[in-house]
């Protein structure tokens, strides 16, 4: 399963042949390379995993809306903040009330606006696309199927021909992997 049907083409050239042919296929392209790490950064922010399925889900809806108005540079970086401060706004309105947000969680107005700060988070953003990438086969497509398509064990079993003990395996040991192969990278 080829995950980027386009992988000699850089972010800056799908970007501008979204914007000269306005047409979302391009787009379409690039959301799918970023869609593991829109999840991670959902995870870190909500908690929760439905919750940061439906908001990777809101996220690239507003991606299609907000794009267009936008000459976009960096789009990993800017597809971070628009992450960020959704599942920051959600916290908020949580419930209907103010949720207070922990402060490890809310980057200082320093951070947001420098170029240090965006490398850094523009580098946890490709740690977490390459920690995928070292999950086997098996684990990635039933990690992808089960977290981002939100399949259920037994859609994914009869999608992928392996049996329910082996998708339940593959969700947690890739999902374990996946976890201490970014822990490692984070740390070097």
């Amino acid at each position: 399963m080829n995950q980027d049907a386009y992988p000699h083409i850089t972010d800056q050239e799908l970007l501008s042949r979204y914007y000269s042919e306005k047409n979302n296929y391009w787009l379409g392209v690039i959301l799918q390379r970023y869609t593991m790490l829109l999840f991670g950064v959902c995870m870190k922010y909500l908690k929760n995993e439905e919750e940061a399925r439906d908001a990777v889900q809101q996220v690239f809806l507003k991606v299609i809306q907000e794009l267009p108005k936008y000459k976009v540079e960096y789009f990993k970086s800017w597809l971070y903040m628009v992450a960020k401060n959704h599942c920051l706004m959600k916290l908020r309105n949580k419930n209907g009330k103010t949720t207070e947000i922990k402060e490890q969680m809310v980057a200082t107005p320093a951070e947001d606006t420098s170029i240090s700060g965006l490398i850094e988070k523009d580098r946890q953003l490709e740690l977490m696309s390459e920690s995928l990438e070292e999950l086997s086969k098996e684990q990635k497509l039933c990690v992808t199927l089960f977290y981002l398509d939100k399949r259920s064990y037994q859609d994914i079993a009869e999608q992928t021909g392996f049996s329910m003990m082996q998708v339940k395996s593959y969700i947690q040991n890739g999902k374990r992997n996946l976890k201490l192969a970014l822990e490692k990278k984070l740390k070097h």
